[in-house]
């Protein structure tokens, strides 16, 4: 479909590949990512040909601003030379009420078409998941932890569902299901801090929405989506919405509260992580190993930044 310079819209698309990266800009993009623009898209391949240091120049760059995973819809605003000017609808954000903003490349969207006769949404509880053509043959993807989709219909072991790429099936036992996206059984905030244990060791990634790798307010948006809940995208937004729990009393957190750091030199909010309980936190750190690790918080870096706890799942309003 060949657009414009700058074809004025508003229109809902839906991400067509595993993992979308949403750039600040076209501009952003370095020649070394160019696996990470195309479709189909290996976001191992983009990642294992990156260095820790290029890694994290897409944070020190301000290069990426999140990710899409397959099937989340999107508002595009505009296309200007393949490339979409989209809003992230699933993905709150203090930057626009719509949803969070940015640059994806248009082949890695697909125009959204009415549904019709669906039986609800499934959800992928697994970190990787394959599906199948009608037939039962191995489809060429493999989508991500969290993904959702509409649900044709039930049978046997597998569940049929409806993708960018048309009707697939999934095997049930991989996915949980629900009426709709907010309909999903809801579960407690430690239950999130212990869905992110099942991640220790994923490589940190800036921006990162995905099982290939999140960053700190991705793990944690992405824990409370696998438990029913949505909050905000990043940690600034986090940090200003749940219940203040005291900062200088340790002895009333609870697993699962929301521990967030503030830049020295700023004062801005600049990390997360969830507290996991007799003083350790789990979190997505892009220092030292650069990725989902536990510790023991008194002896981080991170203890003296200490500036808000709080918790989310006991206020459904922010759900």
């Amino acid at each position: 479909m060949e657009k414009g310079m700058d074809e004025q819209m508003e229109s809902m698309y839906t991400c067509a590949v595993p993992v979308a990266t949403i750039w600040t800009s076209p501009e952003s993009v370095r020649e070394l990512d160019e696996a990470g623009i195309v479709n189909p898209v290996s976001m191992n391949r983009w990642i294992a040909a990156m260095t820790q240091e290029e890694r994290f120049a897409l944070c020190k760059e301000k290069r990426i601003q999140s990710q899409l995973i397959y099937g989340e819809p999107v508002l595009v605003e505009s296309i200007q030379n393949g490339w979409a000017r989209i809003l992230a609808v699933w993905q709150r954000t203090g930057q626009d009420e719509r949803g969070y903003p940015g640059w994806v490349p248009i082949v890695q969207l697909k125009q959204s078409q009415p549904l019709n006769d669906l039986e609800g949404v499934i959800r992928v509880d697994v970190p990787k998941c394959q599906l199948w053509h009608l037939d039962g043959t191995p489809a060429s993807i493999v989508v991500p932890f969290n993904t959702v989709l509409p649900m044709v219909k039930q049978e046997g072991d597998w569940v049929f569902v409806s993708t960018p790429d048309g009707e697939r099936r999934i095997r049930k036992q991989d996915v949980c299901t629900a009426a709709s996206v907010h309909q999903f059984e809801k579960y407690s905030s430690a239950t999130a801090a212990e869905r992110a244990v099942e991640f220790l060791d994923l490589p940190y990634f800036w921006g990162g929405m995905s099982s290939y790798g999140y960053d700190c307010s991705g793990l944690t948006y992405n824990m409370f989506k696998a438990c029913g809940l949505f909050i905000s995208r990043d940690a600034g937004d986090q940090a200003a919405e749940g219940e203040g729990i005291p900062v200088d009393d340790p002895t009333v957190w609870k697993r699962g509260d929301l521990l967030f750091f503030a830049d020295d030199q700023t004062g801005n909010v600049d990390h997360v992580g969830f507290y996991y309980g007799e003083g350790q936190m789990i979190h997505a750190t892009s220092s030292k190993r650069g990725a989902v690790e536990i510790c023991i918080l008194a002896e981080t870096t991170y203890a003296k930044r200490l500036c808000t706890v709080r918790r989310y799942s006991e206020k459904p309003e922010i759900l």
